[in-house]
Parts: C-alpha cells; structure tokens; sequence
C-alpha cells in the first residue's frame, strides 16, 4: 500500500495502481506519483518517501519545523 498526503488530501493506493516496485528509489516513485496526478515531476521534489516494517510506503511534504 502507498499512503500520499498531497495537496491537502490523504490517498491510499495498491503498489501496482502506481506501477511501483520494490527496490524503486525515491526519485522513480516521485516520478510515478507525478504521472497518476497529472501534475509536473517537481512537485514531489520536497516529498519524503517513509519506508514502513510492513512493507507500506508513506509519501508526505516534508516537515519544517520553527
């Protein structure tokens, strides 16, 4: 499962919705999040990409602090 928080709003996608694999690196994730939301590649540019135990992926804005 690939949970995303963008733009305001929480998805949850099956890994092969997204055409994801495991072993893809950040940047190729990035990439295929940008093509399922038809939006430009470096919108994702400031995501982090969360590797969970279970095998999940958590795609989030990064958190600024202060």
């Amino acid at each position: 499962m690939v949970h995303i928080r963008f733009e305001g709003r929480s998805y949850d996608l099956a890994e092969n919705q997204l055409g994801v694999t495991a072993g893809m690196n950040d940047t190729a994730i990035k990439e295929r999040l940008a093509q399922h939301f038809d939006v430009a590649g470096d919108r994702f540019q400031f995501y982090v990409v969360d590797r969970r135990p279970s095998g999940d992926l958590i795609v989030r804005p990064e958190a600024v602090y202060g």
